[in-house]
């Protein structure tokens, strides 16, 4: 949008007789076209795949990327899931964020996707994510119940909402390291909302390292250069979907898959290990 001609802040106030412009960006196309992007797959029969996504992959095309998403690659590597659960989302029963890495689980008919999503709404898949977040956590363990909807102002973003105005989100946590100045965790989802683990540890002054979108300005910068060099080539945030269990939605068979923590995130942790532990009690 342009104000006579120039860029200007959303906040501007227009004065009458101004001439305000619009350019409508096209619409992504409904139908993807397949492209032979490499996946890491994890598992795969003729009803289900679990993929292991690295970090900096887009799940689906969207505004700001249409191309060389986890979506097209689905369609290259199984061509079966075209059509299932919608034409830019194929076989896709839940997301993860570019920036963050893990394990996905894709429905390759829609019968399965039809069992896959059902046992995501009645809490009945588990997903455990590691996360390596600012600040030392007091407390072992804890549980974050707090509705979550799109943020007023920034609607990129997502944000903690009244209640009655969000959807219910709850996450669990427990602490499995603690550093000076950080916290190693482990995360488990009961619901699933955008952007949900990132909103709620950032909501208890606890935000992902690396995650710039819901980093406070009261979160101390990081001092130690060798951290900071770390944290910078990171690709995305301190955070990866580390478990996944579900049942098969054919067999009924119980399956559970594990992602072992990415280098990318290994490496930040061994140099914490080693530079700034802190006391392992309830702090």
């Amino acid at each position: 949008m342009r104000v006579d001609g120039r860029a200007v802040k959303a906040s501007v106030r227009l004065k009458a007789g101004q001439r305000v412009g619009v350019t409508i960006p096209s619409r992504p196309p409904e139908i993807l076209t397949a492209e032979p992007i490499p996946l890491q797959v994890i598992y795969e029969d003729a009803h289900v795949l679990v993929v292991d996504k690295p970090a900096g992959m887009v799940v689906h095309p969207g505004a700001g990327q249409r191309t060389g998403t986890l979506a097209h690659a689905l369609l290259a590597h199984a061509p079966s899931t075209a059509g299932v659960g919608g034409p830019r989302r194929p076989g896709i029963v839940h997301r993860l964020d570019k920036g963050t890495s893990g394990l996905l689980v894709v429905a390759k008919s829609p019968a399965a996707y039809a069992r896959l999503t059902e046992q995501l709404a009645a809490r009945k898949a588990t997903r455990r994510y590691l996360a390596l977040v600012h600040g030392e956590i007091r407390g072992m363990e804890g549980i974050i119940d707090a509705a979550i909807g799109r943020h007023p102002r920034l609607r990129t973003r997502m944000a903690i909402l009244p209640a009655g105005k969000g959807k219910r989100a709850l996450t669990r946590f427990r602490v499995l390291e603690r550093f000076k100045g950080y916290s190693y965790l482990e995360a488990q989802l009961e619901t699933g909302r955008t952007h949900q683990i990132r909103v709620h540890l950032a909501s208890t002054g606890h935000p992902v390292v690396g995650d710039q979108a819901y980093r406070r300005r009261t979160t101390p910068r990081i001092t130690d250069p060798v951290l900071a060099a770390l944290v910078e080539r990171l690709v995305g945030v301190a955070l990866h979907a580390a478990v996944l269990a579900f049942t098969h939605p054919v067999t009924g068979a119980p399956l559970e898959f594990v992602s072992p923590l990415p280098n990318r995130i290994d490496r930040i942790l061994s140099h914490l290990r080693t530079s700034s532990r802190a006391p392992a009690g309830p702090g």
